[in-house]
């Protein structure tokens, strides 16, 4: 017979189990099996420490290795730190801080990383679109008037 529990929260009975959680830090994603004490349903579980330890050091070992990524993609690029801040995003000392593992880049930011990684031509386009949104203050498309005489602004993609 399992142990089982009642949970101080929900009331519902607990069984202690070992399921699989997912840990994702940038595009690395890893399933850690980890056990706790379980509802028959997806809703909340407990855990101890314990029984945290593994799915932590998941964390922590991804976190180490999508930072060792990043930088690995910045200079296959050839850029400096400063400027894949400024093209890619999070701004100057922004790379400074995902290669460290200090700070995980935005979702956005993993992005365009993912792309360029795979595309690294598409490196020049970005730095374009970055020198122009600088000149103009704003990354927008050209501007044209309406019937009132109000101006719409158009946004467009570059041309792939």
């Amino acid at each position: 017979m399992s142990e089982s529990r009642i949970h101080p929260e929900t009331g519902k009975v607990l069984t202690r189990a070992v399921r699989e959680q997912t840990v994702a830090v940038g595009s690395l994603v890893r399933s850690v099996a980890v056990p706790g004490w379980y509802p028959d349903d997806d809703s909340d579980s407990i855990h101890s420490g314990a029984d945290l330890r593994a799915l932590n050091a998941a964390y922590v070992e991804l976190r180490e290795a999508y930072a060792a990524r990043v930088k690995a993609v910045r200079k296959k690029l050839r850029l400096t730190q400063e400027e894949a801040g400024r093209i890619i995003g999070g701004g100057r000392r922004a790379f400074q801080k995902y290669e460290s593992g200090v700070t995980p880049p935005s979702d956005a930011a993993v992005g365009l990383i993912e792309l360029l990684d795979r595309h690294p031509e598409d490196v020049e386009l970005l730095r374009q679109l970055r020198v122009r949104s600088a000149a103009t203050g704003q990354f927008a498309g050209p501007v044209t008037m309406n019937a009132k005489g109000s101006r719409n602004r158009r946004r467009k993609l570059a041309a792939a």
